[in-house]
């Protein structure tokens, strides 16, 4: 199925079986959030404000061919990612009642999407982290591999 093509599915169910088979599996990604240790998690900067923190998406070290990347490319990816989950929120996020009217739009353990060079970094042991504004998160997804692949 090309990215402009649609499917119609009797139910969701189906859909999201047909979509969860066309991934690999779980020990192949680099990050997987129910493996981060919580001692990390407690160590990492609070947020304050309406601030989020975030951890992104470093990608694959391999090509789909088995070809290992270069660690440069590998963090040169990182930065320029655009896809992350959320560690931590602070305790005004989307509190504004003239910015968001609705509920919140992502929650701690939400992966999102952000723009290219959003928030601003910092380095921890094993990788960067982001701190993003609340309003700086574009949409949530299910999973990074959804967007690093269109």
């Amino acid at each position: 199925m090309t990215k402009t093509a649609t499917a119609n599915f009797s139910d969701v169910g189906e859909a999201a079986e047909k979509v969860a088979s066309a991934y690999v599996s779980k020990e192949e990604r680099v990050l997987d959030p129910t493996l981060l240790d919580k001692a990390l998690i407690e160590r990492i900067p609070n947020p304050t404000g309406w601030r989020l923190v975030v951890l992104p998406y470093r990608g694959k070290g391999k090509t789909e061919g088995g070809v290992l990347l270069p660690d440069k490319i590998v963090d040169d990816n990182q930065i320029a990612t655009q896809v992350g989950y959320v560690l931590k929120v602070g305790p005004l996020a989307y509190k504004d009642t003239d910015k968001f009217s609705g509920p919140a739009w992502c929650k701690e353990t939400d992966w999102v999407m952000f723009a290219r060079y959003a928030g601003s970094r910092f380095r921890i042991d094993g990788g960067e982290v982001r701190i993003l504004n609340d309003d700086e998160v574009l949409a949530t997804i299910s999973d990074p591999e959804d967007v690093l692949h269109m």
